[in-house]
């Protein structure tokens, strides 16, 4: 009889356990296993995963529940997708993307791919990591309304994400330190890396002429003597992942109204320099630059082509770049630059704007 009692005992202890996995797993799917993250071999593996935070199956899950989160901003209608939505590559189609109240913020919402080789955020590159990005959203006033700490507690409140705070972090006390490392951790699966161009460096694709040409003249620098056409972008944006992580001035103005880096590093040779954006999905993610001026890639090119400004923090890779012997501009053909541009659609990845793991999961599928 004894042995019975605790055989019974044992069973109950099983089942319990069982039931507790099985209710984790209801709340999250991805209860353990660490994340996989996927890339191709050129994009490289200098990757920046800080070790106090590893990239797990339920963090990332976790991650993407937040950036989802209108909880997250005083008025309760913000979240992160606000301002980075999935089908324009996670920007979106203003000039300076609205906060709280729609007061507009101070530049253009940035493309979010790709995070996982970056190590310096925003146009500025005033935050380190993407654990530290996460927080300046969420603590400016104009943007999600400084709410960061009550956000916490309204989290902790909730039914949902104590447990899946558990799952993640082994506890259900929320922190904004864990709030963040969740974020970061979802926004590091953001991998885009199947578009034409990646399916041609694979061997999966032809280009067209015009794209091909295109390609070259992107890669190639204008030796005029030699009677080289090119268009100088590979200067700062030639790799597989389209940026390179540097910080310049491309001649928008001759005298900044953003005086960019310089405000973070108070440094004058750093006026009127900014990150240099990705160009994966840049068929997407107008308007373009900074502060949203060029509505289309062609006045883009038109800009890089004939309206480069000249100041002291000109970048380098921008002055005395010509087709034309002692020419004053690029000199490219309107045929050239649309070439170009043929080119640059083929870094539009379809299948990363409608990836279903990267979609909100607060939203009810429709039967």
């Amino acid at each position: 009889m004894q042995l019975f009692h605790y055989k019974k005992i044992i069973l109950f202890l099983v089942l319990a356990t069982a039931g507790i996995l099985i209710a984790a797993a209801d709340i999250n799917p991805f209860y353990t296993d660490p994340y996989k993250l996927e890339y191709p071999d050129y994009f490289g593996n200098r990757i920046s995963i800080p070790a106090d935070n590893p990239t797990t199956k339920q963090g990332v899950y976790l991650g993407r529940m937040l950036f989802y989160e209108t909880k997250l901003s005083s008025s309760k209608t913000i979240s992160c997708a606000s301002c980075h939505q999935q089908k324009l590559a996670f920007a979106d189609s203003k000039a300076f993307s609205s906060g709280i109240n729609d007061m507009p913020t101070k530049r253009n919402s940035m493309s979010l791919s790709n995070l996982l080789w970056v190590r310096n955020f925003f146009w500025d590159g005033r935050a380190k990591g993407l654990e530290q990005q996460a927080t300046f959203p969420l603590n400016d006033p104009h943007e999600m309304g400084n709410y960061l700490e009550q956000a916490v507690k309204d989290l902790q409140r909730t039914k949902e994400y104590p447990p899946l705070f558990k799952a993640a972090f082994g506890t259900t006390e929320i922190t904004v330190d864990r709030l963040t490392k969740a974020i970061a951790q979802f926004e590091r699966t953001l991998i885009s890396a199947n578009a034409p161009y990646d399916k041609y460096l694979r061997g999966e694709y032809k280009p067209t002429p015009e794209e091909l040409n295109g390609m070259e003249l992107f890669m190639n620098s204008p030796v005029p003597s030699k009677n080289s056409r090119g268009a100088n972008c590979a200067q700062c944006h030639g790799t597989p992942k389209m940026y390179m992580e540097l910080f310049h001035n491309n001649g928008l103005d001759s005298i900044p109204k953003d005086i960019g880096r310089e405000e973070i590093t108070g440094m004058e040779n750093d006026r009127g320099r900014f990150r240099v954006a990705t160009l994966r999905n840049i068929e997407l993610t107008a308007p373009y630059m900074h502060d949203g001026r060029f509505k289309t890639l062609e006045e883009v090119l038109d800009h890089y082509n004939e309206h480069i400004l000249s100041s002291r923090t000109l970048s380098l890779s921008l002055q005395d770049r010509s087709n034309v012997e002692k020419g004053k501009t690029l000199g490219l053909t309107a045929q050239e630059k649309s070439n170009i541009i043929s080119f640059l659609k083929m870094l539009t990845d379809t299948d990363f704007v409608n990836d279903p793991r990267f979609a909100n999961p607060h939203l009810k599928k429709v039967k």
